[in-house]
Parts: C-alpha cells; sequence; structure tokens
C-alpha cells in the first residue's frame, strides 16, 4: 500500500494532497467499505484513488487493497485524523475513495453480478416523497442492503433533498432505477432471489418469512401500497404485525423492520 503511482494513476497537485487526481475538479469522496468495495467491482474505471488507513490490517482492508491493485487504482495510507478531516465525519471505517462525480446508470445486473454473499435488497414501489427515499436509503445502509431499486416513473428519483436526507447513504448503497419493476422483479428471480412483497392483508407475518437466503422486500408507495402486477410478481406476501390503532407505518420504517429481520435471521 505504498503512494507509489500505478499506471492509472495521475500525479497530485503540488502542495494539496487532498486535491482531485491531475487537477480533475469533476470528483467526489465516497468512503466505507460498503461503498467503496461496490464502486471497485462496479465500475472501478471511475475510482481515480483511494485512502486507506495505515492503522487497518484486518481482512476487509485487505480485500480492497488485492481488488485496488487488481484495478490499478492508486492507493494511499493515510491517519485516521486525515480521513476524519476530508469526509468531515469518523464512520468512514479507514476507507475513502475519490470516484468520478459524473453519475452512470447503474442496472440492476450491475448489482446482482458482483454479490458475494446472499441478497438482501430493498424495492420501492413508487415512493413520491424524497424524505421517505433518503430514510430508506439510510435504512438499506445500516442492514447492510445491497441495493435499493425503484422505477423511473412515478417515483421521486434520487434529487438533492433525498441525498440529503440520506446522509451520505446514498453513496453506499446503490439506487438502481428500472423502466419496467415486474421485469426486474423477475430478473432477481431468475438470479435466485425470493421476492418477498410487504402487505398489510397478508396471512403470514414478516417474522415467519424465511429470510436466510437471497430476498429482495418491496414496499409500496405511500398510503397506497402494492401496485397490483407488482404484487403479483412477488413469491408472496408478509405482513408487519400491527398492535396499536395505527393502520400501517412509514415506508422507512416498515423497509427497517423488514431488513434488520433479515439480518437477524441471518446472524447478524
Amino acid at each position: 500500500m505504498a503512494n507509489k503511482p500505478t499506471s492509472r494513476s495521475r500525479p497530485q497537485q503540488p502542495g494539496n494532497d487532498d486535491a482531485p487526481a491531475g487537477g480533475r475538479t469533476e470528483s467526489r469522496l465516497i468512503y466505507g467499505f460498503h461503498a467503496v468495495l461496490g464502486k471497485l467491482r462496479r465500475d472501478p474505471e471511475a475510482v481515480f484513488e483511494l485512502y486507506l488507513s495505515s492503522s487497518r490490517t484486518d481482512a476487509r482492508s485487505k480485500d480492497v487493497v488485492r481488488l485496488a491493485e487488481a484495478q490499478k487504482v492508486r492507493m494511499i495510507q493515510a491517519e485516521s485524523d486525515r480521513l476524519d478531516g476530508m469526509v468531515g465525519t469518523r464512520r468512514h471505517q479507514g476507507v475513502i475513495a475519490r470516484v468520478d462525480a459524473r453519475s452512470r446508470d447503474l442496472k440492476l445486473a450491475d448489482v446482482l453480478d458482483v454479490l458475494e454473499e446472499n441478497a438482501l435488497i430493498l424495492v420501492l414501489d413508487g415512493v413520491q416523497d424524497p424524505h421517505n427515499l433518503g430514510a430508506c436509503l439510510r435504512v438499506a445502509d445500516a442492514a447492510g442492503a445491497h441495493a435499493v431499486v425503484a422505477p423511473k416513473d412515478r417515483a421521486v428519483g434520487l434529487n438533492a433533498t433525498a441525498v440529503k436526507v440520506a446522509s451520505g447513504a446514498a453513496d453506499s448503497v446503490p439506487y438502481v432505477t428500472v423502466t419496467n419493476l415486474a421485469r426486474a422483479l423477475r430478473e432477481m428471480q431468475e438470479a435466485g432471489v425470493w421476492v418477498v412483497g410487504a402487505a398489510g392483508e397478508a396471512e403470514k407475518s414478516v417474522y415467519e418469512i424465511d429470510q436466510k437466503g437471497p430476498v429482495a422486500w418491496v414496499m409500496g408507495a405511500e398510503g397506497e401500497g402494492l401496485r397490483r402486477l407488482t404484487r403479483e410478481t412477488c413469491d408472496e406476501l408478509a405482513k408487519i404485525p400491527m398492535l396499536g390503532t395505527v393502520e400501517s407505518l412509514n415506508v422507512s420504517v416498515a423497509s427497517g423492520i423488514c431488513l434488520f429481520e433479515a439480518r437477524r435471521q441471518r446472524g447478524g
């Protein structure tokens, strides 16, 4: 993990180690192992350089080093306080990547093809409120979900409000938009993912669904729930037991309950 440039490295601006490589201005920082490893696997050409804490010698950091070296990404060792200052938080886990700020459309296959563990995917069927979308991204990040999938039409999209509410999760969790949600669900099913729709009228509860294998949870829009075709495409439906007087939960709260139940069943 030396600072030695590789064939893909670019010289930095003198006197500013944190400047974009080669003076490139269209860059941004992403951090955390989930976000950085995902970017290295899905879109390595967009990774300009990688900063890794000099104190990290564990298996996850070795995975980052191995993958970065294979992709010829420039690596820089840095002290933790420097990393703190770069992103304004200590939650970087000791790894930060400077990436191309220009976004590219992420395909569902980009996510499914690089999974190294049983999939955990959150699907949002037409969420309209950017605050709800941002909160769902935060929940997905916290639960270690591999992606959030949503339709391009009749959904809010990842706008500035959603990104702000997500508090960094918009960079750490792949956000995939699809033109046909039912087709995307079938693509997941063909890849071996069990698709479960959250519906209040379902007979089974979320706690009765086996989530140890690959699972995608589908959440309906605010107030409307799952659309008919989405509901029919799901492998099964499940409900969150409601013991009080309210009839439904906010979509981000419901997402958290379902995703974290999957993590509980998987032992963490």
